[in-house]
């Protein structure tokens, strides 16, 4: 009885799954996502090391040897064209001015009694008393005596300099760099005292390789033609160290026309605003110089699948299995494209997403079932 009962039950069971065997799903095939391969224009940012610097910094040097006897600015310090910057002791500059206009009165005394001399000598030589000779050397002493005073002049200006020397003000309106003297010091004409970096604009100095210069700019250009072409550049970006971009805009300005041997490359400035003064000389970064690449096959990166050293591109064939294609590609900075060198040719059909997931000769595509 037992055995009947459970050949009852499994005959009840069989029958119950044939009777839902209607309802039951059937497993369906997807196609993986593809996308066909063909050409257009993109912007590349290409990034350059550079480092800034003010366009006018300027090495603030004593022009005379004394003691220094104050520092009227601090490091760091914003200062406009004209400002006291450094004193160095006056006292001996100020002798000198004293004793150089004393000089100058002694040879205007003389200048007056050899023109007094002169006149008189003129009018004795007119009745006859005196000969040609002595006019002559009457005449002589004056210009002498002119001479005299010409060069004392010269004697008390170049004092008035020298003593005017003693206070060192900036040449332009800037930034304070490092001050390496302290008061009380002895400076000289090679003593560095600061920098003034004329930071109201900035210069970003980098290099690019020769082989971009060479598609920039055409051979056989003349210069005009390729400062016209610089001008005509689009903007570019600073981004500081620690990944801030700088929000004021820049402009390349200039390429110097002689290639690095050692590098291959060219030096270039790009010119910055720094209207809050907010740039440095000095503080290194990336310039980012949006490049235009036309005619180029562009990818999604989620269609390269990395193995190793190798970039691959699974290929859709006619029968709709994939074949990896080993592909060269250049990223773009967008994080979700890149740009294939080699390895595609135009109008061919690629496995973008899942791409990861694909084996070598799997179908990826699968013809769509009419709805019932």
């Amino acid at each position: 009885m037992k055995r009947m009962y459970a050949w009852i039950s499994m005959i009840c069971m069989v029958a119950g799954l044939v009777s839902c065997n209607l309802n039951m799903p059937k497993e369906k095939n997807t196609s993986y996502e593809t996308l066909t391969v063909k050409k257009q224009d993109i912007t590349v940012p290409v990034k350059y090391s550079a480092k800034m610097k003010g366009r006018t910094d300027v090495l603030i040097s004593p022009q005379v040897s004394g003691q220094l006897t104050r520092i009227a600015v601090t490091e760091g310090q914003q200062v406009t064209k004209g400002t006291v910057l450094f004193v160095i002791d006056p006292r001996n500059s100020q002798l000198d001015l004293e004793a150089a206009e004393a000089s100058l009165d002694a040879a205007l005394a003389s200048e007056s009694s050899a023109k007094q001399e002169l006149e008189s000598t003129r009018n004795l030589f007119e009745k006859k008393i005196v000969s040609q000779y002595m006019l002559t050397d009457a005449e002589n002493a004056y210009k002498h005596a002119l001479a005299a005073v010409k060069e004392a002049r010269a004697t008390v200006n170049r004092a008035r300099v020298t003593l005017g020397f003693c206070t060192i003000t900036a040449p332009v309106t800037g930034i304070i760099g490092e001050i390496p003297v302290r008061t009380g010091e002895q400076v000289s004409p090679g003593t560095l005292l600061t920098i003034v970096s004329g930071n109201s604009n900035m210069d970003a100095e980098f290099s690019v390789t020769e082989a971009l210069v060479e598609q920039m700019v055409q051979y056989g250009m003349s210069t005009a033609d390729v400062d016209k072409y610089i001008a005509s550049l689009p903007v570019v970006t600073f981004v500081m160290k620690n990944g801030t971009e700088y929000p004021h805009k820049g402009r390349i300005t200039s390429m110097t026309g002689v290639v690095n041997a050692s590098t291959g490359s060219l030096s270039c400035k790009a010119s910055f605003p720094n209207p809050d003064g907010h740039l440095y000389s000095g503080i290194q970064g990336t310039i980012v110089l949006p490049y235009a690449e036309k005619d180029v096959i562009v990818i999604p990166q989620k269609a390269v699948v990395r193995l190793q050293d190798k970039s691959l591109v699974y290929k859709v064939q006619a029968d709709s299995t994939a074949t990896a294609v080993d592909v060269t590609v250049e990223d773009v900075g967008n994080g979700q494209e890149c740009i294939v060198t080699s390895g595609l040719n135009v109008g061919d059909k690629i496995v973008t997403t899942g791409a990861n997931n694909v084996k070598e000769g799997q179908q990826v595509l699968f013809a769509e079932e009419p709805e019932k």
